[in-house]
């Protein structure tokens, strides 16, 4: 049972902080000028890159972490503040200043490899949703749930597929008003998460220096 809690909330963190039906709005926007066959080969290259990068850092975040010398609640306080930062953002329905900004959307209307950036990076796997993969991961107590991380990662990006090859459907379907409720949804959601992240980062570190 602790398994299956420890996935759902893996699924459902990173399918927050991915959220990729609001970022459904950004890709059709990057993607209007495009033909239907362009449209679905950015979308297969981008959510195929962003769910590599994802699994890069969950594998070797560990690593990097003890490179630096950093714990992993020191990694969840900072990450949960980021969270809540990009939480705000989502229930205010702004486009989240950790991943993308308007003005690079505007930059990147002509580029090529739109696919790449700001697709790819940061808006589906920015620092909110690298450092939430490396603190599942370092928080997963067995090896199952560290492989339940990963398959978590796995379905959110496949969903992301999904939703951006029908994203100009999804967008005709649900609206542009339909779009902003569900991210003011997962902002809420987020906040909460980014709330956990810290409360019990700090918790361990209060702990981990009351036992020295």
């Amino acid at each position: 049972m602790d398994d299956l809690v420890f996935f759902l909330t893996a699924l459902a963190s990173l399918f927050a902080i991915v959220s990729p039906l609001g970022g459904v709005v950004t890709f059709v926007s990057l993607t209007n000028n495009l033909t239907f066959e362009e449209k679905n080969s950015v979308a297969n290259r981008s959510v195929v890159l962003a769910a590599t990068i994802a699994l890069f850092f969950a594998l070797t975040g560990k690593v990097i972490l003890d490179f630096f010398g950093v714990t992993i609640d020191s990694l969840r306080v900072a990450g949960g503040i980021l969270l809540f930062v990009v939480a705000f953002d989502m229930i205010l329905a702004k486009v989240s200043r950790e991943s993308i900004t308007e003005k690079e959307i505007d930059k990147s209307m002509d580029r090529s490899d739109i696919w790449i950036f700001p697709i790819a990076l940061p808006l589906l796997t920015g620092p909110g949703t690298i450092t939430t993969v490396i603190v599942l991961m370092g928080s997963a107590g067995s090896i199952l749930q560290s492989l339940s991380v990963l398959v978590a990662i796995l379905i959110t990006f496949g969903i992301s597929l999904v939703l951006f090859r029908f994203s100009r459907r999804l967008y005709k379907f649900i609206g542009y008003t339909g779009m902003l409720v569900f991210t003011r949804l997962m902002g809420l959601l987020l906040a909460a998460l980014a709330v956990n992240f810290i409360a019990t980062g700090i918790w361990n570190i209060y702990l981990s220096f009351s036992t020295m």
